[in-house]
């Protein structure tokens, strides 16, 4: 089979490589679609190590169809199918304490797994037996049931900052993940969404997603901006979507009293960032990290999109065959492209 092997940073080969010799119960999966992630270009570029294996193979985000279901009952050769791609171990305290997502034991599709920029994927028995996988409704593209994975992440980021329909929300970067979290907001009633990003197209996407006034960051006073939009208030949740470090400071200072800030994007390796402690303080905010996903954020996020109450064809801006993946890689990371499919010729 062909797949995109990551060979060192900034290198990756399209390679013939041998098809995945499944262990007794793994199901084989042939890749109809992967989508890019923003975490993906920064492994390609070296600035995300950690977990990284040279040579590997990267994508987390896919969906495909059986073509091995590994004696496995409810499966069938020719189903159609989604994957949360994170394995919790299960039995760790965390995963005990409902923090899977958090789990130091388990392995993740794309990371310690071989992942979807290939022809065919290995899912591990203990995905399936775990309830990982997720048939696809027949109206459900291949491309939509790919975006589900960080719709989850970002369902994830929402529910750790209690967003709900009271609230004035800032998102600070909308690339793909801020505009799921525009699209996100809208449908649970936040009462205003501010969206941040000097890329003009980004701004436009956000506002069709449902952002009520967008900000250009190089050209305006961001905080005086949303100051104007909240008469003088400040923000109830500000989500820095993008890892830029001086965004986190930006964040207390949009930041309503009582407000609370999610610092939903991983920065590259070695950078920090500077927050004002006193308005943390003074303020009384409550500052967040959010890191990957649940199966109950995945199961919750699936649905939303399968029922349509969410509806995310129109992120994907680009498609590209597999044999074309740098150039791919090259367009996701250029900021013209909202997301970026790697389909099945």
């Amino acid at each position: 089979m062909k797949a995109a092997v990551l060979i060192s940073p900034n290198k990756i080969s399209l390679c013939d490589v041998a098809d995945p010799a499944p262990n007794q119960g793994d199901v084989l999966i042939r890749v109809r679609a992967a989508t890019i992630c923003g975490t993906d270009i920064r492994i390609y570029r070296g600035r995300k190590t950690s977990g990284v294996r040279y040579p590997s193979v990267l994508g987390h985000e896919f969906a495909g169809e059986i073509i091995d279901h590994g004696g496995h009952e409810s499966l069938k050769v020719g189903d159609r199918v989604g994957l949360c791609p994170f394995i919790a171990c299960g039995h760790c305290h965390l995963c005990k304490t409902g923090r899977e997502n958090l789990c130091t034991e388990g392995a993740a599709v794309g990371y310690e797994i071989d992942g979807a920029f290939a022809e065919i994927i290995r899912i591990p028995e203990q995905a399936v037996a775990a309830g990982n996988l997720r048939p696809l409704p027949d109206h459900m593209s291949y491309e939509e049931a790919a975006l589900v994975e960080p719709l989850s992440c970002v369902l994830n980021g929402q529910n750790k900052v209690g967003l709900s329909s009271d609230d004035t929300v800032v998102i600070l970067g909308v690339g793909p993940i801020g505009l799921l979290h525009v699209h996100l907001a809208r449908l649970r009633g936040a009462s205003r969404i501010i969206a941040s990003d000097p890329n003009a197209n980004r701004r436009e996407a956000a506002r069709a997603a449902g952002a009520d006034a967008v900000v250009d960051p190089a050209n305006e006073d961001v905080v005086a901006r949303v100051r104007d939009e909240t008469g003088g208030r400040g923000a109830d949740v500000v989500i820095c979507a993008i890892g830029v470090p001086a965004l986190a400071r930006q964040a207390t200072e949009l930041a309503a009293f009582g407000g609370r800030i999610s610092l939903f994007a991983g920065f590259s390796k070695g950078e920090t960032a500077e927050m004002d402690v006193n308005d943390i303080h003074y303020r009384e905010l409550t500052v967040t990290g959010a890191f990957g996903l649940s199966r109950k954020d995945f199961d919750r996020a699936f649905d939303m999109v399968a029922s349509g109450q969410l509806n995310l064809k129109p992120m994907i801006t680009h498609r590209f065959a597999l044999d074309d993946i740098t150039d791919a890689l090259s367009v996701a990371e250029g900021g013209l492209a909202i997301k970026v499919a790697l389909l099945d010729a």
